[in-house]
């Protein structure tokens, strides 16, 4: 019976290529308030045109794409960690928000999405019957 062996090195190797190739999704920071959430993405070399957010009930997605700036008459790099293409990134709030009034600021690499909480408080009246 043939068993292949392999060396811890090539172990190191395989988990270095998994984590080149590692889908990276920006830092984010979320915030409570007394009135909603702030939420903030690292997004350095986002075109703001590019960066897209939804919103439900009680969640918050926000995607974006990072586009390369290569020209097809120069050549490529010698070595780039830059990462390019699309990524999504969905926050759940542990109450409502208010989707009407979401606001969203772009500024020096940094988006700060606020939403603010929902205010469905409603009251029901219930007869009691006896």
């Amino acid at each position: 019976m043939l068993t292949l062996r392999q060396s811890p090195f090539d172990l190191f190797e395989r988990l270095e290529q998994q984590l080149q190739t590692a889908e990276r999704v920006p830092a984010a920071e979320v915030r409570e308030t007394e009135s909603g959430f702030e939420i903030s993405l690292e997004l350095p070399g986002v075109a703001k045109e590019s960066i897209d957010v939804k919103a439900t009930d009680r969640s918050l997605v926000i995607s974006a794409e990072r586009k390369s700036n290569a020209a097809a008459d120069r050549p490529g790099p010698l070595l780039s960690e830059f990462r390019y293409g699309t990524w999504s990134r969905s926050f759940r709030f542990p109450s409502g928000i208010d989707r009407e009034g979401l606001s969203a600021h772009y500024r020096d690499g940094l988006l700060t999405v606020t939403a603010p909480k929902a205010q469905t408080m409603t009251t029901v009246a219930v007869q009691v019957e006896g």
